[in-house]
């Protein structure tokens, strides 16, 4: 190969790798440690005492100082119990559930500071999201996939030390299921008691609060 081809080759993969760390600035992969709650039948009001564990990860591509899009998965646990309840009517019905919760998502985020990937830039910003996702239940009375989950919530993020991002977010998933407490309409079979059916006015949610950590690729290194 000529000089001149030499040169051209080597200002095209001078141009890729340029091209390539201008988006690796814009990629954000992290995960987050934190709980969820459950709203339904069994617990009208996100009560503190029903917090279970859970974790997600992510990958954030931040394709505006003010837009973000973000695919997450995450793991956890639901639970309810009547007997805590002030209700007669659940103290009488006595009833109590656990479910495994896994789901994906996709978000899109709206930062209202400015997001900038830039060295000497301290980034924070307060920032919404929503969007949609799948995730499947297990409890005692159904284990199923593939159900639609809207999330909606909001958070805040740091950069403490370039790269790495710390945040805090809290989020609803809306549901069109009321089997999320093992509850549903037509299970009152469950306890053999027709005051077990659940009220199909009334769908059920949970929400998901989390500590996020992030790593934000702002160099591409040439091997």
């Amino acid at each position: 190969m000529s000089k001149r081809y030499q040169h051209i080759a080597r200002l095209i993969i001078a141009g890729l790798f340029i091209s390539l760390a201008a988006q690796a600035q814009k990629l954000e992969v992290g995960g987050g440690v934190g709980g969820m709650l459950y709203k339904g039948d069994v617990s009208t009001h996100l009560n503190p005492r029903f917090y279970k564990p859970a974790a997600n990860m992510f990958l954030r591509y931040n394709a505006t100082r003010s837009f973000s899009l973000r695919g997450g998965l995450a793991i956890g646990g639901i639970r309810g119990e009547d007997r805590f309840s002030r209700d007669p009517f659940q103290q009488a019905r006595d009833f109590s559930f656990n479910s495994r919760i896994s789901e994906a998502t996709i978000d899109l985020e709206y930062n209202f500071l400015n997001y900038i990937p830039q060295p000497k830039v301290k980034n924070w910003t307060p920032y919404v999201f929503g969007g949609i996702g799948l995730y499947s239940v297990r409890n005692a009375v159904i284990r199923a996939r593939g159900f639609v989950n809207f999330p909606l919530g909001i958070g805040v993020k740091y950069e403490i030390n370039r790269p790495w991002s710390v945040g805090l977010e809290l989020g609803t998933r809306f549901t069109n299921s009321d089997y999320l407490d093992a509850l549903g309409e037509r299970t009152f079979g469950v306890t053999s008691a027709k005051r077990a059916q659940g009220n199909p006015a009334l769908k059920d949610s949970y929400t998901y609060t989390a500590i996020t950590f992030s790593y934000t690729f702002y160099r591409l290194v040439c091997p």
